[in-house]
């Protein structure tokens, strides 16, 4: 209770109910639901949320600075279609690499830049880019919805790689969520994001150079997403391009923001995500065992979405400085 006898809603800690709830939920899953915990029901219910988690880091970044990337699917779907379009024509794996990060950075930039120095907000220029990416790679670059790997191509070995039984992509999540905790905790870089998503004016004041890292956030995600991309190829020996219209840019704001990444920015780190997709992965796992159809599916998980947003709103309240960003 605050002075004037009202509940002080800022000092309950999201990720510390999150975190109970998973377990909770866990407990309970594995009392009631045959095969939940087989060893193989484990380790599918962390393969599954590997991709999104890493997805949710690069999302993550963004968010702790005061923006959004709806852009990320579409750059993780067309960049890796496109690249393993390239390959599939004859060009060479070092060139179309080349060419696939390029328009990755470029991406990023584009984002960062307009975001930073247009002052367009977030949530309008990532949109739009999105759509970009998605419309002109399809139309220009591929050829058919789902590209193949083309046989014995690195992308594919990757795939079967396993390490005591357990698919690469989570040693992976793993590694990068360290490197990604080391960035912001241990780094002045990281350091800045922080500032420049609490007060940005403030943070300018004092010398960071907010802009420029307006800009390397949009650029890190874009790089995030071309990973999370590669390796949802390996694990499926194809990508299919449909999964932009999907839900799961919706999945990784879910896992971000459940996890405990403030929307008003500053606030939150790698261990938010890592029990936001926690939970995110039990849930999920637990409602394909029980059979609920995916339309109900989406239905849960917008629900919980909405009841995240309307948890954060009270937990970290938009000052005037924030609503004035118009950042998300």
């Amino acid at each position: 209770m605050n002075a004037i006898g009202r509940p002080n809603w800022r000092r309950l800690n999201q990720e510390g109910i999150v975190f109970a709830i998973a377990i909770l939920l866990f407990a309970a899953a594995a009392l009631g639901l045959p095969g939940f915990l087989t060893a193989d029901n484990l380790v599918a219910i962390v393969r599954s949320v590997s991709v999104l988690g890493i997805l949710a880091l690069g999302m993550a970044v963004v968010i702790i600075g005061r923006g959004i990337d709806l852009s990320a699917v579409a750059i993780m779907a067309m960049s890796v279609a496109w690249y393993l379009q390239l390959l599939n024509t004859g060009t060479s794996g070092g060139l179309a690499f080349v060419y696939v990060l390029a328009g990755v950075l470029a991406i990023g930039l584009l984002n960062g830049f307009l975001v930073a120095y247009a002052d367009v907000p977030a949530i309008f220029v990532t949109l739009a880019t999105g759509s970009f990416v998605f419309g002109y790679v399809r139309s220009q670059l591929i050829t058919q919805d789902a590209v193949p790997v083309p046989g014995g191509h690195w992308v594919e070995l990757l795939g079967g790689v396993r390490f005591l039984d357990i698919p690469v992509e989570v040693f992976v999540f793993a590694g990068l969520a360290f490197l990604v905790f080391l960035f912001l905790r241990y780094t002045k870089w990281g350091r800045f994001i922080y500032f420049a998503g609490d007060n940005p004016v403030a943070a300018r004041n004092i010398g960071v150079p907010v802009r420029p890292m307006l800009v390397l956030r949009y650029v890190l995600s874009a790089v995030v997403a071309l990973i999370a991309g590669l390796l949802t190829a390996a694990s499926l020996h194809s990508i299919n391009t449909r999964i932009v219209n999907s839900t799961l840019l919706y999945d990784i704001v879910l896992v971000a923001v459940i996890g405990g990444i403030g929307l008003s920015g500053g606030r939150g780190g790698v261990r938010n995500v890592l029990v936001g997709a926690a939970l995110i992965g039990i849930l999920l796992n637990a409602m394909t065992i029980i059979d609920i159809p995916l339309l109900y599916q989406n239905l849960i998980k917008a629900a919980i979405l909405l009841g995240a947003i309307i948890v954060d709103g009270i937990i970290n309240p938009r000052d005037e400085q924030t609503a004035q960003q118009g950042d998300i």
